[in-house]
This record gives C-alpha cells, sequence and structure tokens, in this order.
C-alpha cells in the first residue's frame, strides 16, 4: 500500500508574514480560510521554532522575549517550568510538507472515534508500570475505520498496553532527541478526517487542541504521516522528544499539563457509510464456500 504525505490546516494567525499569493490563488485562499479556525493568539511559528532551537542549545540562558507582533498578542515567550521527569515534544528541523486537500463535509458533529497513545522514555514507562504487554506498534481504532501507530527513524516505536486505574491505555517508548512521526491508515472505501494533537495542541495551529477543530483528509484505503506542527503551506517543524521544561507546550503556553499524550479523533463523510465495505467484510465474501460442508 501506497503511503501518502497528505496536509492539513493551520490558523490564519499562523501564517503571518508569509507571501501568501506566492503560493496559492485567491479562490484557494478563501477556501483555505473557511477551514480553519481563528482565536487570533497562533503567533509566528518561523521565529517561535528558531528561539526554541536556540534556548534548546543553551538551556542556561532565559528564553528571548517575544515582540508583540511575534505572538499575536503581549504574550511573552514563556518561562521554563519547573523541571518535570520523562519525555514531551519540541519543535525539531524543518521538513518539507506540502498542504494537501482539507475540503471535508462532516456526517455528524461528533466524531466516530477517539484514541490516544501516551508516550514516554523506559525509565517512565516502567515507572508508569506501563508494560503489561507488547503490542504491534499500529493498531485500530474509531471502530476500526482507521489504524494508526508512533514511528521513529527506525521504523514503529516500541508499543505496550497495560491496565491503569483509568481502564485500558496504549503506550510507546521514546527517546531525548529522537524525531518521530504519526502514521495513520484509513481502512475505509470512503475518505475519512482526522483532527490530531499533541501534548494538548492541534498539530495544525499549536494553540489547544479541540476535536471541533479541521483535521488532515485522509483518502479512501491510504495512509498519511503527519511529521510535525504545520509552520506554512509547504512545511513542518519535526516532532521531536524533548525534557518537559524545553517541551513546545512550555516554551510557547508555559503549559504542561497534558504533555506525553497524542491525541486523535476520526470523523466519517457526509454521505457515505465507512463501515458498509470494511476488510472483514470483504475477506467472508471472498472466502466463501461454493459447496458448504455435510454435517
Amino acid at each position: 500500500m501506497n503511503e501518502m504525505d497528505q496536509k492539513t490546516t493551520t490558523s490564519k494567525p499562523l501564517f503571518r508574514g508569509i507571501n501568501l499569493l506566492s503560493a496559492i490563488t485567491s479562490s484557494a485562499l478563501l477556501l483555505f480560510a473557511s477551514c480553519t479556525t481563528n482565536d487570533g493568539t497562533a503567533g509566528n511559528p518561523l521565529s517561535l521554532a528558531r528561539d526554541i532551537r536556540a534556548q534548546r542549545a543553551n538551556p542556561s540562558s532565559s528564553p528571548p522575549a517575544q515582540s508583540e507582533s511575534a505572538v499575536g498578542g503581549s504574550e511573552a515567550f514563556a518561562k521554563p517550568a519547573k523541571q518535570r521527569p520523562g519525555l514531551a515534544t519540541t519543535w525539531g528541523e524543518s521538513v518539507k510538507q506540502p498542504l494537501g486537500d482539507i475540503r471535508f463535509t462532516r456526517a455528524t458533529p461528533s466524531p466516530a472515534g477517539v484514541d490516544a497513545i501516551f508516550y514516554n522514555n523506559h525509565e517512565g514507562l516502567e515507572a508508569m508500570d506501563a508494560k503489561d504487554w507488547k503490542v504491534d506498534g499500529i493498531q485500530q481504532a474509531a471502530g476500526g475505520i482507521i489504524e494508526w501507530g508512533i514511528k521513529g527513524s527506525l521504523g514503529m516505536l516500541p508499543a505496550y498496553k497495560s491496565w491503569t486505574k483509568n481502564g485500558y491505555r496504549r503506550f510507546v517508548q521514546g527517546s531525548h532527541g529522537s524525531s518521530y512521526s504519526i502514521v495513520i491508515k484509513n481502512r475505509c472505501k470512503c475518505r475519512v478526517q482526522v483532527v490530531v494533537s499533541v501534548d494538548g495542541l492541534d498539530v495544525l495551529d499549536g494553540q489547544a487542541a479541540s476535536v471541533k477543530k479541521t483535521g488532515y483528509v485522509i483518502a479512501p484505503e491510504s495512509s498519511i504521516t503527519i511529521k510535525g506542527f504545520r509552520t506554512s503551506y509547504d512545511a513542518v517543524a519535526a516532532f521531536q522528544f524533548s525534557s518537559v521544561s524545553q517541551s513546545y507546550a512550555n516554551l510557547r503556553h508555559g503549559e504542561t499539563r497534558n504533555v506525553g499524550v497524542i491525541g486523535l479523533a476520526a470523523y466519517t463523510e457526509k454521505g457515505f457509510d465507512p463501515w458498509t465495505w470494511m476488510p472483514k467484510e470483504i475477506n467472508q465474501r471472498e472466502t466463501a464456500q461454493p459447496f458448504a460442508t455435510a454435517r
């Protein structure tokens, strides 16, 4: 199966200072604007990414202050939080990833399913008793219409399931400084839309995540690989495991409550039933017996 990197949108403030007319036509701009959120606080991610990298390279220094025009208001660059153990996610290097078609009408306001993958380093997973049993890196979600997992540079990251006081949870093991991506496969014969978050932040606009926001559209029986937080129509900043104090959630928002989790909400498309021709039904027809076994 071919894997396609399909891209999503971000809020309009994310692209201040970028020459939009050189990238798309005026009609495409109107379409894009109609499919995005706009809370006016996204700021300039390109400038922010440079500051995060500079602070990561020299952690003893204070984070640089941002101008009001750079952060979409009077909010200053967040101060480092009191260090927490374990992994979080920061901005890595810029990765080329053009924006694809995001036009999509949801069948219902509520998602067909919501899923989460929790992550930490080896020590953190041991402390969380998160290794009850090892599982495949790719697992089904949202009633089986999709399957997804977390991929590192050498393949799918080690994945586990464990029973916690909050029910069964799925975990992956990462390592500090390494990049990762989110792989999502559409198992249906029709399109689906997925809204994705990292550390409680939407991967499209870097703001607080919500299932109501727009998302990636995945073609029938196709896959996408989400490589990072979107910074422009053509690129993303790679997801990179970091300390909590150097995470994007802390450096941008000063908030670390939700680090360590990757979320996904899947939507079906209006006018289509994704469960009609699922792989199980197709396999059952292909293996139908022309002569029933005598009893």
